[in-house]
């Protein structure tokens, strides 16, 4: 009985499916049916041409909107991602002139800009060849299979309302073929999407090139912008004080004869700033590379720094593992920001952090019960975390709700040693 009743519901959830199916890939055949039943009804000489013009940007308009639906229902339905592939536009920049830069042409106004510039990016973006191929091909693929459900229940309805035998045969055949097929009619949209929709080999370099180039860029000016933090810190911090020290020493090497009370003083005085520049100096080289992570590893060295922070922080390890260093060093200031975060802006009390291996590489869970509501801003520090792994190939993942907690998962595909 349990299992006549699993059948039952996924009948009837995969009856619901095709239906969506055969909906979303009919939009565009739908369009030139009624450009068709236009033209029939002006039957006139020149009809046939604004009515096909029509029916080009009609098809145009609905075909990006109709392959991210498909997209939309492939991940809903069987956790299959498609990305996208599409180009994304450059930002719109306002000259001195008082014109609008677009990246093609300068325009009046912002708007101007923009709807040119997508129109565009649009153009010259192969993905639109691409979703116009598959918006052609949906609807005799994966079109005809999901419409073998409703069909079958339509040719049912017609049948067995008929008092002749043979019409309530075909009807009791056509709901047997409508029960039957409503659990797979669906599936057909995965295959056919991934195969159609998946960006092609020359899409998937070109975005790989624009990829690593914009890394290469982050990468420069986050370089930059920690060499100008050091020489700062050194400038203002440990330089300063060896100044003063030499200072002190100078003093002191002249009253050594005249006041050797005052000397000695000066002497205990530049010792002091000896030990506190030197405290400096290990504090600033520990922001560099902490010892701990060379000497140790990653999950020693999160465990050091959970001694050290504020927050009531749990650290669970199931392996012992050594990575590559500079993916042991961007995991472990990856945490760090993490945890700063939890401390200054969701204002938790606790931090629990997992760091396990899968079938693909490291994976860093870092959970706190703060408030929530963290967000990925393009100049924050999560944008820049995101960043920073994506040079290893890695991904960021945040699950932050209003209220919390405030879940966040690194994840840099690598071989441990």
């Amino acid at each position: 009985m349990r299992q006549v009743m699993s059948w039952v519901a996924s009948a009837c959830v995969g009856f619901v499916r095709a239906c969506v199916v055969v909906i979303v890939s009919m939009l565009v055949p739908a369009v030139w049916a009624a450009a068709v039943a236009l033209g029939i009804w002006w039957a006139g000489p020149w009809s046939w041409v604004p009515v096909f013009v029509w029916a080009c940007i009609g098809t145009l308009a609905l075909s990006r909107p109709v392959c991210r639906m498909f997209r939309s229902l492939v991940a809903r339905w069987t956790a299959t991602v498609i990305p996208a592939g599409y180009r994304q536009a450059e930002p719109v920049v306002r000259m001195s002139t008082g014109y609008w830069w677009n990246g093609f042409t300068y325009a009046r106004s912002s708007q101007q800009a923009r709807q040119e510039q997508r129109w565009r990016v649009r153009r010259s973006d192969p993905a639109t060849w691409r979703d116009l191929r598959f918006t052609a091909i949906a609807p005799v693929t994966v079109g005809v299979i999901a419409a073998i459900p409703p069909a079958g229940l339509a040719a049912a309805a017609v049948g067995l309302s008929q008092p002749s035998l043979p019409a309530r045969t075909l009807g009791v055949l056509g709901l047997a073929v409508a029960f039957a097929g409503a659990p797979y009619a669906w599936r057909s949209v995965e295959p056919v999407a991934v195969r159609f929709l998946s960006a092609s080999s020359a899409m998937a370099l070109a975005d790989r090139v624009d990829e690593l180039t914009a890394q290469r860029a982050d990468t420069t000016v986050a370089q930059a912008a920690e060499i100008r933090r050091i020489e700062r810190d050194l400038h203002d911090g440990a330089q300063a004080r060896l100044v003063a020290l030499g200072l002190s020493l100078a003093t002191a090497e002249k009253l050594m004869e005249t006041d050797p009370d005052q000397a000695k003083a000066l002497m205990r005085e530049a010792r002091v700033g000896a030990a506190t520049s030197l405290t400096e100096l290990r504090e600033l080289v520990k922001g560099i590379n902490p010892p701990v992570l060379n000497d140790r590893g990653l999950i020693d060295a999160v465990r050091a720094l959970a001694l050290d922070s504020p927050l009531e922080t749990t650290v669970s390890a199931d392996v012992q593992l050594r990575l590559d260093p500079p993916i042991e060093s961007a995991l472990y200031f990856g945490t760090a920001e993490l945890l700063t975060n939890a401390a200054k802006h969701a204002h938790a009390t606790r931090v629990r952090i997992s760091i396990a291996r899968d079938d693909t590489g490291i994976v860093v869970d870092v959970e706190d019960n703060g408030r929530g509501g963290a967000d990925v801003r393009a100049d924050g520090g999560l944008a820049g975390l995101r960043r920073r792994l994506a040079v290893f190939d890695g991904t960021l993942e945040i699950d932050s709700p209003a209220g919390g907690p405030t879940r966040v998962r690194m994840m840099v595909p690598c071989e441990s040693s």
